[in-house]
């Protein structure tokens, strides 16, 4: 199963991953999938903070987190504590993103994969 994959399992039932869904968990279950994966070797989500402000076309001192909430919430947001309605767009935006930058890292290496032959 490729990481995209895995993710679009995850988006489809996150309750299942996560218990009862919510943007903290899910950002916290994002977190420890990718210390997880660069513990055992894995690229994880290497870039990942780096592809979204690239995304967003301007930085500013948030963690992902806050990086994501800016390409979903561009209008800004009030509180960490977000509004049912807008976690939910926050969620959905997450895992288009997170689909986004993996097929984009996929391409690459495949890509990387053809010029090194």
């Amino acid at each position: 199963m490729s990481e995209r994959e895995y993710w679009a399992d995850v988006a489809k039932r996150p309750g299942m991953f996560v218990g009862q869904t919510s943007l903290a968990r899910l950002e916290a279950y994002v977190d420890g999938y990718d210390a997880h994966a660069q513990r055992h070797g894995g690229p994880g989500l290497g870039g990942w903070r780096e592809w979204l402000v690239t995304r967003r076309g301007r930085s500013c001192n948030h963690t992902w987190q806050g990086q994501v909430r800016h390409l979903a919430l561009p209008e800004g947001w009030d509180s960490w504590e977000l509004p049912a309605d807008q976690e939910q767009q926050v969620i959905r935006v997450l895992f288009e993103l997170l689909d986004q930058f993996l097929a984009e890292r996929e391409l690459a290496e495949r890509e990387g994969a053809t010029h090194a032959r």
